[in-house]
């Protein structure tokens, strides 16, 4: 079962669970009006991202419900800081994954190493991995498919799900939006 406090490295980066301390380094790099193009919202002030990294770093949903793992993405060599993966288990044998770069690491394969990292740990659990991807949002589409994930037919709140093992894929290519 994957350790939700418990980090691990790809040949690029080195995910470590998330923590309060995180707060101010996170808000510099993903202050940025353009990553909620697809997702909605805007980006959080310090103070939300310090109270957002508390509640994430329970690894449990306020009702107990659901276990929920964040990482943030450090680059080796360098040690910074260049984004962060997550999962919600809701229900055993399910995970729901998602990812955010900020706008300066975008394009360099950082969020496909890590989501595919993820992935291959969720899939060696037994779980269904699936994404919730904006059907306007290629960039994010090429993730899921690098990490192994297949999009659907099923739309939910404007985004098409992607998961793995999908037998109800429907005739898509990036950036269709149906």
């Amino acid at each position: 079962m994957i350790d939700l406090g418990t980090g691990w490295s790809t040949a690029r980066l080195i995910l470590e669970p998330v923590q309060p301390g995180h707060a101010v380094e996170l808000h510099a790099l993903l202050d940025d009006e353009t990553l909620h193009r697809f997702t909605g919202g805007h980006p959080l002030d310090l103070a939300a991202w310090r109270d957002r990294l508390e509640l994430w770093s329970r690894r449990r949903s306020p009702d107990g419900t659901q276990a929920w793992g964040n990482w943030v993405l450090r680059q080796i060599g360098s040690g910074e800081a260049v984004g962060y993966v997550q999962v919600t288990l809701p229900a055993p044998g399910r995970a729901e994954v998602a990812w955010v770069l900020g706008r300066r690491w975008q394009g360099l394969g950082l969020a496909s190493e890590a989501a595919a990292s993820l992935v291959a740990r969720l899939l060696a659990d037994g779980c269904t991995v699936v994404a919730h991807i904006h059907p306007d949002h290629a960039a994010s589409q090429r993730v899921a498919a690098a990490a192994g994930l297949m999009a659907t037919d099923r739309l939910a709140d404007g985004e098409r799900e992607w998961k793995t093992g999908a037998t109800d894929v429907g005739p898509l290519s990036y950036g269709d939006h149906q």
